[in-house]
């Protein structure tokens, strides 16, 4: 049994030993920093963790994060045996599909490019060790704007990627992986129910065919009711998917379930697992922001020498990158970064700030105040790393995950 399978089979056992429901936590590793936080968090509150990494992170270039799979496996690595953790670590590509990393779709790749650059990121993800992939193509350019993706065409490009990922994997005699498929995007046309079961019926009937009949995914990704602009989950609608996936042996996987306003019914709703993605960015920008208050006062004070400027060299180098245009609204397309409503423009390079995080201006420019108040007695990066982990700590708690590690 695959790592991911076998923690949800326990997890399911323990809920008929206890009736204690449980979710499981996915961290979005968008930057060293969320990536550190999650050990830590995952340590003290004695429960496993997930890393859902899109192939803008983490990719055969680099991604944004100037990682590939294998050097980000190794960090994780490197960062549980820093901190003696030893419970279980699940990681996970994230989005899996053409035209999902935005190099693909800027450059118009050809179906054939766009696929097989996805097949050569997977095989990437299976040797470095991934346990789970998340297969999603659910997006095509090629599609006009304004229409939805044929659902039959979605199952086949599943079906094929899976295939190709088995192959690879069978063909180098690696453990078995886990899957997860589906999207909660409209384009990816899973928004209802009667698409839904039949991208499940043609996906059960593909795999078949391919051979890979006990190939299934353990995760389903459902609509329920959370999206970029919307924070309240919708129990109701996944009691329902939840009922329509367990037979199969599949779990529902909640996405966009940053800043969730009651995430504590995830697990009574049978959610098998839940991603946190931007959200910590926003920690780790906010915390970086209030450092630098401190640091203006102490520059004032005469006991700094050079100030960081820290907020400043992110909005500008989150206006450079031009990543931040896929998140304006309709209304404010066309309009420059500089010229959005201050609360607008704040929120976008507060989410926008894991696309620049690595490169060398702000990483100088965290480097500064890192100094900085080093020299004051402050220990900056422990007060970044202690935003983030409180704010993953409440998905710990109200996933019933604490002291979870004790009872696999």
């Amino acid at each position: 049994m695959a790592k991911t399978e076998n923690l949800l089979h326990r997890i399911d056992q323990l809920e008929k030993e206890s009736g204690i429901r449980r979710t499981i936590f996915a961290a979005c590793p968008n930057s060293p920093s969320v990536i550190r936080a999650s050990i830590r968090a995952a340590k003290r509150n004695n429960a496993p963790i997930y890393f859902a990494a899109t192939l803008n992170q983490v990719d055969c270039d680099g991604g944004y994060t100037g990682m590939t799979q294998e050097q980000f496996t190794r960090l994780v690595s490197f960062e549980a045996e820093r901190v003696h953790f030893t419970g279980p670590v699940i990681i996970a590509i994230d989005h899996g599909g053409p035209w999902l990393k935005d190099k693909q779709r800027t450059e118009k790749w050809s179906v054939k490019d766009a696929m097989d650059g996805v097949k050569k990121s997977f095989e990437a993800a299976v040797l470095a060790g991934y346990d789970l992939i998340h297969v999603d193509p659910t997006v095509d350019i090629n599609v006009p704007k304004g229409e939805i993706i044929d659902i039959h065409l979605v199952a086949s490009r599943t079906v094929e990627l899976i295939a190709h990922t088995e192959a690879f994997r069978k063909s180098k005699g690696l453990p078995a992986i886990s899957y997860e498929v589906g999207t909660e995007e409209v384009h990816g046309g899973l928004a209802d129910e009667k698409t839904f079961d039949t991208f499940l019926n043609d996906l059960k009937s593909g795999l078949a065919a391919a051979g890979l009949k006990d190939v299934w995914p353990c995760f389903i990704v459902g609509k329920v009711g959370t999206d970029l602009d919307t924070t309240t989950f919708d129990g109701e609608v996944a009691k329902k998917l939840t009922s329509k996936v367990r037979p199969l042996g599949s779990y529902i996987k909640g996405h966009y379930t940053d800043d969730v306003t009651n995430p504590e019914e995830y697990p009574l709703c049978g959610m098998g697992a839940a991603n946190v993605g931007p959200e910590f960015t926003i920690s780790e920008y906010r915390a970086l922001c209030e450092l630098e208050e401190v640091e203006k006062k102490e520059y004032e004070a005469g006991r700094v020498a050079v100030p960081s400027h820290i907020r400043e060299t992110l909005l500008a180098a989150v206006h450079a990158s031009h990543r931040w245009e896929k998140w304006l609204h309709e209304d404010e397309l066309g309009k420059d970064l500089y010229d959005l409503t201050p609360e607008r423009q704040d929120w976008i390079v507060a989410t926008c700030c894991r696309y620049i995080w690595q490169e060398p201006k702000p990483l100088a420019a965290r480097g500064f105040l890192y100094d900085n108040l080093a020299r004051l007695g402050m220990d900056a990066e422990e007060v970044v790393l202690g935003r983030i982990e409180r704010d993953m700590d409440k998905y710990f708690r109200a996933f019933n995950l604490i002291g979870l590690n004790d009872l696999l």
